[in-house]
């Protein structure tokens, strides 16, 4: 009798657990099969829809709905580049910034802040630096509608493949200074096809958003956005540079030469954020290739933006027991 109680309550409670577990735990895909969720063949009656298509629209036409090109009052990006133009396949690409499995991973504590920061709140933070904007309104349309799309492509990951969609390649980084000499010629030998010798990219052929972004000038990032790090953009130009060329698992520039790049494309005036000495409130947690001060270290800013790096982050090991990989 006993035994018949204890099976009758494991068959009720037993969906009730199911709900509050991650779906991956029970996903039957195969992770050689999956494949990121695509709008145009996965969104369909989708109870929510119309919101995720909106995020998705904000990620691929960002100057038309919310930038330069809208309507005065939906101004809140400040350049014309796409959310895309960083997160490659509007967020699908490994590699490239992925959406896939971001939500996943919110919550969490950014040193930025100095404090646990919400989805909501990256988004924001990708506004006013990638974008060089101002923050979107607090719980809006827009905002639901981004969080919505990213919610959407981080269900039903297979566990195999979440660190895969995580943040970018890996880079080892070479024990000197970043050449920005041999990175322009290793910029000119591969990169300006897309980008131009001038680094300011290529519109589309209705002339309103770029196929290819500008890489630096008054219409790209500002200098407190994550790219303008010498290592953050190494690592995105290794798994995803060129364009079409190289992927995550067959990357088509070395390590150094991608660390060398970065350090070129970041040599370049960009537009200035504001109040940039706010950031990271603990300055023992700012990474070490943060190109703007102050730091709580004896190294020029000529080292955090061109290194080498190692001998700052051997440093931080020793005085602070913390340490850094960026």
């Amino acid at each position: 009798m006993r035994l018949i109680l204890i099976l009758m309550v494991v068959v009720l409670i037993s969906p009730i657990i199911y709900a509050f577990l991650p779906k991956q735990l029970f996903s039957s895909i195969d992770p050689a099969e999956w494949r990121p969720r695509q709008i145009e063949i996965d969104l369909k009656d989708h109870p929510k829809a119309p919101l995720i298509q909106y995020g998705y629209d904000l990620i691929t036409k960002t100057p038309e709905l919310i930038g330069p090109l809208a309507e005065e009052k939906m101004q809140f990006a400040g350049n014309h580049l796409t959310c895309k133009s960083c997160h490659l396949k509007a967020g699908t690409k490994p590699g490239a910034g992925s959406f896939v499995g971001v939500s996943n991973r919110f919550p969490q504590f950014r040193g930025r802040e100095n404090k646990i920061g919400t989805l909501e709140e990256r988004i924001q933070g990708c506004m006013e630096r990638s974008m060089n904007g101002t923050a979107l309104p607090e719980g809006g349309l827009e905002i639901q509608g981004m969080i919505a799309y990213m919610k959407w492509l981080s269900e039903d990951v297979p566990d195999a493949l979440v660190d895969r969609y995580k943040g970018y390649s890996k880079v080892e980084l070479p024990e000197i200074k970043a050449d920005t000499v041999l990175g322009k010629k290793i910029f000119m030998a591969n990169c300006i096809e897309c980008h131009k010798e001038d680094g300011q990219g290529e519109k589309n052929v209705a002339g309103t958003l770029y196929a290819y972004p500008p890489l630096w000038g008054p219409d790209s990032f500002n200098h407190g956005a994550g790219m303008n790090r010498v290592i953050t953009a190494a690592e995105f130009i290794k798994g995803n540079m060129p364009y079409e060329k190289a992927t995550i698992d067959e990357p088509y520039l070395s390590d150094e030469e991608a660390y060398h790049v970065a350090a070129y494309i970041n040599s370049f005036p960009r537009p200035l954020k504001s109040n940039p000495e706010a950031d990271f409130p603990n300055k023992k947690l700012k990474p070490v290739s943060t190109p703007y001060g102050p730091w709580t270290d004896r190294f020029s800013a000529e080292q955090h933006k061109y290194g080498p790096f190692q001998p700052i982050m051997e440093y931080y090991q020793k005085e602070y027991g913390i340490k850094k990989t960026k």
